[in-house]
């Protein structure tokens, strides 16, 4: 497949790659020259953009795939794999627990497993609906690898809270930039529920929304861009799909590199970073706060034949 690369905007630079198969694209790319590798791998489901088959094979295939990830991953860099569940004749497969051990083998540790929950999505008629995926943030060390807090951080619940004893009795002991906005676990534990990462997935009625049928948005990657990596930096997607990884990226001046299989993608991927270029792509801000409805609205009430139903 012939590259589509956008070099015409300075140092802030894109190159999105349709190509058959991200391994043979990732064995030119030089070792530890990546900082973060940001990505939401095919779950073997069957979608469009994907061949369905055995479960040990298509990991197989994504083993293949991630000891080159490692491989042009800096010392001090990131890989943030974000996976929902493989459901076969109605089993949950939850994808992190089948990937977390592969990455181990490659000596790769885990920082966090977020967890990023989502109000909508499908049904389910056997089951609880599913409303969350995760996402497995690894680096290659222990203590060196990027992390800056200051430009995730979200509004304290209580700003004016203050130390009750010690040598710091009195004292204000939040910061005034905000609060970590930790992961799911930390929300259970501390009952904080701002401290989801409650951002909306991309359905119908998102401002972001094309043809992809499993499109993530723009500012779940967001974050992981701000909170690890600095400007200048490169951001690799092998999964780019339609470019929201790129994107989120060149909103604060990193380079991006994508790779998709589908040509379809990559040409819609590449018409998104010129509507961003020419100021014209919809993006739903990553401060917005989620819409809750105030029930006025038509379909936020009760309809009235459910009132008229035989107990």
């Amino acid at each position: 497949m012939v590259p589509k690369i956008y070099s015409e905007y300075g140092s802030q630079r894109a190159i999105i790659y349709a190509n058959d198969d991200a391994y043979d694209f990732l064995q030119t790319i030089p070792d530890k020259s990546i900082h973060l590798i940001i990505t939401s791998p095919p779950y073997n489901i069957g979608k469009k953009y994907e061949t369905k088959e055995s479960f040990e094979k298509y990991l197989d295939a994504q083993i293949r795939i991630i000891e080159q990830l490692v491989r042009v991953l800096a010392d001090d860099g990131s890989i943030c794999w974000q996976v929902g569940n493989c459901i076969n004749n109605g089993e949950v497969f939850p994808l992190d627990i089948y990937y977390y051990p592969i990455f181990k083998k490659l000596n790769m540790q885990l920082r966090n497993r977020i967890v990023w929950h989502f109000g909508h999505g499908l049904h389910a008629k056997y089951r609880f609906s599913g409303r969350y995926e995760t996402i497995l943030w690894f680096t290659k060390t222990t203590d060196n690898y990027k992390f800056n807090l200051d430009p995730v951080r979200i509004l304290s619940k209580y700003p004016g809270k203050r130390y009750f004893k010690g040598e710091k009795k009195g004292q204000i002991s939040g910061n005034p930039l905000g609060k970590n906005p930790s992961d799911f676990w930390e929300f259970l534990q501390n009952e904080w529920e701002s401290e989801i990462w409650d951002i909306p997935n991309v359905k119908a009625n998102h401002p972001e929304k094309t043809s992809h049928p499993c499109q993530y948005p723009i500012a779940l990657v967001e974050r992981c861009v701000l909170a690890l990596t600095d400007e200048g930096d490169t951001v690799l997607d092998p999964f780019a799909g339609v470019g929201s990884t790129l994107i989120a990226g060149l909103l604060h001046n990193r380079k991006v590199i994508g790779i998709d299989k589908d040509t379809e993608y990559v040409e819609i991927g590449k018409d998104r970073i010129k509507d961003y270029y020419n100021g014209s792509l919809k993006i739903r801000p990553m401060q917005k706060p989620v819409y809750v409805p105030t029930g006025n609205e038509t379909v936020a009430q009760i309809p009235e034949e459910w009132f008229h139903q035989e107990k």
